[in-house]
């Protein structure tokens, strides 16, 4: 691959149009190299915003070196810092440009006004310009401290900004090109680019020349290319949508006091890990450290889901679409997206309509005549390690399934205290008592299930449970325990999970319960639940 320092030169020189996308950190770098973009513009103002300051050299040159370092070390494409004035003086200049080699970055452009710097979109009128032979040493001190010939040093005219004219603009770049500037950028604070296609056809192809069209960004970019210029500069457009964002995302979770209404909204954490390069992180794990075994799921899905009527009459209910994917892929996405990757599907009716990538199957042929612990036995070699056990017709949020592997409990059950909100009151449900109900003290406590029945009186449930449970590695030792001995009774094949889980606890093994509310979870029921689950 070639140098990051060529690979900005061979960018200024192509006869082609190229375009350097705005970043401020090592995330917006990635996200910028990964968009396509063959270089990135490490923006001053977009750097000093990050860090909550002004675009005035509040933020010291070492700390704008640092945060480029991040961004040249997270990405392989070239990077052209916003250098500002060069930070003082020639000496300083001859600095910057040998660190910025030590750290990888391409090249530095730096604007011919006095230190410290304004926003050129701040009164640009009334700001003062460098002296040419002053900046011109500037330009001549930088080259000479390159050891890398194809380090690129772009000095930036800001002559139409102090309202100069063409004539100073010309001028200047002139001077620059011959104290060896390797291109010049052309500034304008116009909606239009008049100035800087006048600039540009005055100038008649005497080096590169890089735009930043901020203000003058209705102009169709066939013009640029007609006008022959290098490099179009999008100069903070990632910076000013991450406001927007963060600004969104921040009233609604301070209206709300919750996350329900953004979780799914926002990137996914695992996307992050992806743009952190988690996968190569895995891949040395594996390398240097023992390995540990990543969590399974067991999901039964056996039956038919007669409620659902011709939905159901050539497929089973996990398979039915909800919002234009299969039921169980969505459990399969829930899991996946929290690291569970052993997931098997214990599947009976209509099985051959299961056609889900990377899952195991186990099959249950006599679905018709058994209940969920039937299921669950034919899928009994994969109770062990850490598993979750779920029904295959109930959606849950991706925070569920974190919050059950938060939870170092050998035994936890997931309990809806929400449950008397449930839209049919005559659906089977398993309700549960608790060793303590929904409340903020619940939160400081352990809370342990108690008892779990269909049948069970009103005054005593502290809530319904939502069908899914997370085993530790003696978890799983324990419920394998119980679920043979279950199955010795004549009675197995009516037995439900509510039976295996009263089981336990009549045998004195804690069950855990961690709470959660209606907004989390959907038990597919009816077809009122599909039209529900596609908004879920």
């Amino acid at each position: 691959m070639l140098k990051k320092t060529t690979q900005l030169k061979n960018m200024l020189l192509s006869s082609e149009l190229e375009f350097l996308m705005e970043a401020h950190n090592g995330l917006s770098a990635k996200i910028a190299e990964e968009a396509g973009f063959k270089g990135i513009w490490a923006s001053g103002l977009s750097i000093s915003a990050a860090l909550g300051v002004r675009d005035n050299n509040e933020a010291s040159w070492t700390q704008v070196l640092e945060v480029t370092e991040f961004m040249s070390d997270a990405t392989k494409v070239p990077i052209l810092l916003d250098g500002d004035t060069g930070y003082g003086n020639f000496n300083s200049m001859r600095r910057l440009v040998r660190k910025l080699e030590q750290r990888g970055v391409a090249g530095v452009c730096i604007e011919d006004k006095l230190f410290p710097k304004t926003n050129s979109f701040i009164n640009g009128s009334e700001q003062p310009l460098a002296e040419i032979a002053e900046f011109c040493g500037k330009i001549s001190a930088g080259k000479d401290a390159q050891t890398d010939s194809d380090f690129v040093i772009v000095a930036r005219v800001e002559a139409f900004i102090a309202g100069w004219g063409l004539g100073e603009a010309i001028k200047r770049a002139d001077a620059y090109r011959k104290a060896g500037a390797d291109a010049i950028l052309i500034h304008s604070a116009l909606r239009k680019p008049d100035e800087i296609l006048a600039f540009q056809k005055e100038w008649a192809g005497r080096s590169p020349v890089v735009i930043v069209p901020t203000k003058y960004y209705a102009t169709p970019t066939e013009v640029f290319r007609d006008y022959k210029f290098s490099i179009v500069i999008w100069a903070n457009h990632l910076m000013r949508s991450a406001i927007t964002a963060m600004q969104q995302t921040a009233a609604t979770i301070y209206k709300d006091q919750n996350l329900l209404n953004v979780e799914e909204k926002v990137a996914s954490v695992g996307e992050v890990f992806r743009i952190q390069g988690a996968d190569e992180l895995e891949d040395a794990e594996k390398r240097y450290l023992p390995t540990t075994a990543a969590p399974g799921a067991i999901v039964l899905a056996a039956s038919r889901g007669e409620e659902l009527g011709d939905l159901t009459k050539d497929m089973p209910k996990a398979m039915v679409a909800i919002g234009g994917k299969p039921l169980a892929q969505h459990i399969v996405d829930s899991y996946r997206s929290v690291g569970v990757k052993d997931i098997t599907i214990v599947r009976g009716y209509k099985k051959e309509a299961f056609n889900l990538l990377n899952v195991d199957y186990a099959d249950n042929d006599n679905f018709a005549g058994t209940q969920e612990l039937g299921s669950l036995a034919k899928a009994m070699g994969k109770i062990q390690g850490e598993v979750f056990i779920s029904y295959g017709d109930v959606l849950f949020k991706k925070y569920i399934a974190q919050e059950l592997i938060d939870n170092k409990a050998d035994i936890v059950a997931v309990v809806d205290y929400d449950w008397q909100t449930s839209r049919n009151s005559a659906r089977y449900a398993d309700y549960v008592s608790c060793s303590e109900p929904q409340s903020t003290k619940a939160f400081y406590h352990e809370v342990r299930l108690t008892g779990i029945g269909s049948d069970m009186p009103e005054n005593k449930r502290h809530g319904e449970w939502a069908g899914i449970i997370r085993l530790s590695a003696k978890g799983s030792a324990i419920v394998q325990s119980v679920l043979t001995e279950l199955q010795k009774d004549k009675a197995f094949n009516t037995l439900r999970m509510s039976d295996l889980l009263r089981t336990i606890i009549e045998k004195g093994h804690d069950v855990r319960v961690v709470y959660t509310s209606r907004a989390g979870w959907l038990d597919i029921d009816n077809l009122e639940d599909v039209l529900a689950g596609g908004s879920f």
